[in-house]
């Protein structure tokens, strides 16, 4: 059965970085090599993969690859740190 990784990079300049892939390890050397010269990790390397989760369903992972990209910085962070108790209540604030 094939999988499907959603993963979260930390890039230099502190942003967050969510993408989907089937090969992780593959996936997380084109970052660090910087292969796509107009991708948005390119410029912003080295990268550091904070986060990553496995599905089983293509459909579930790439809906859940968008609602992520969604998230505030801070919800991203409670979600890496795995402070999952925080993610509602910071659906419900903005921060900058």
């Amino acid at each position: 059965m094939k999988k499907y990784m959603v993963y979260i990079l930390e890039c230099s300049d502190s942003t967050y970085y969510t993408g989907i892939t089937s090969n992780l390890e593959k996936r997380i050397l084109e970052h660090s090599r910087g292969l796509k010269i107009g991708s948005y990790t390119f410029t912003r390397r080295p990268v550091e993969l904070v986060f990553y989760c496995e599905f089983t369903d293509v459909n579930l992972a790439i809906e859940k690859e968008k609602q992520i990209k969604k998230w505030s910085k801070a919800k991203k962070r409670a979600l890496i740190d795995n402070k999952i108790e925080l993610l509602p209540n910071l659906a419900k604030k903005k921060f900058n």
